[in-house]
């Protein structure tokens, strides 16, 4: 589940640098297939069984971990971050003491322990305890970002906060910024998060609920586009952002996630 070093303090509160995007889904030979062409990757098994595979870029860097657990575990399909914690149980209190759920988990896998939750606002997130050495996670980051959209970024950030130890005076805990009204959450210098207000929890259209959203970059939109309808995707909405030029993909099988063009160097 997780794939970058992670850190520790003393009284196992876990500090929440990202472990991992994952993808749940149904079918890993679709999905191998589909983000194989939209987003050029290769693929190798992981050290969490049969079930799971590691998205790897064109350079080897691991982007993501693919799993096909969503009928298993009775999940929705889509992509969801692992926060990397020190100690799983006392997360996972934390959430149910601050009013969020867990729906799955605590659950022993190959080389760790996750758990499935999501905060006040109901946008879903993981918890991952890499074992060996405590807080370890392996590896190196994936080369995305993310973005929760909800229902108050402040009140969001001080839920995380309290949970995972963002903003907080602890050693390598993620640093918690306001800028341009959003909640900007960098670790070691690099983007961790951004979090903006606006969504509506009881909105009809789920696009609108609050919902924590992976951004991958490309460096051609219009073939990413190409290729994600010609491989069975949709596109759900096409915009400019800060970033550059970006669009919100469905892949075959349900899962929502974003690609954003990279300028031209």
């Amino acid at each position: 589940m997780a794939d970058r070093p992670g850190t520790q303090d003393q009284d196992g509160i876990g500090l929440g640098t990202r472990g991992s995007v994952n993808l749940m889904t149904r079918d890993l030979a679709e999905a191998q297939r589909f983000y194989g062409a939209v987003m050029g990757w290769s693929f190798r098994s992981g050290r969490l069984g049969e079930d799971f595979c590691v998205a790897q870029r064109p350079d080897g860097t691991p982007a993501a971990v693919i799993g096909a657990i969503a009928s298993t575990l009775q999940v929705a399909v889509a992509w969801t971050p692992f926060f990397a914690v020190y100690d799983l149980d006392d997360v996972v209190a934390r959430v149910r003491e601050r009013s969020g759920t867990v729906a799955v988990g605590p659950l022993r896998l190959p080389y760790g322990r996750a758990a499935l939750g999501a905060d006040r606002d109901g946008a879903v997130f993981g918890m991952w305890q890499d074992d060996g050495v405590p807080g370890r996670i392996s590896g190196r980051s994936p080369r995305a970002w993310l973005r929760l959209r909800t229902r108050d970024a402040f009140e969001a950030a001080i839920f995380y906060g309290e949970v995972l130890g963002w903003g907080s005076d602890r050693p390598g805990a993620p640093e918690v910024h306001y800028e341009l009204e959003e909640v900007v959450v960098r670790t070691e210098g690099q983007q961790l998060a951004r979090i903006s207000s606006g969504a509506v929890e009881a909105a009809p259209d789920p696009l609108v609920r609050p919902m924590w959203r992976v951004h991958f970059p490309v460096d051609d939109l219009d073939t990413a586009l190409r290729t994600t309808t010609e491989y069975g995707g949709g596109l759900v909405d096409v915009h400019d952002s800060p970033q550059g030029r970006e669009a919100m993909l469905r892949d075959p099988d349900g899962a929502l996630f974003t690609v954003t063009e990279l300028p031209r160097r």
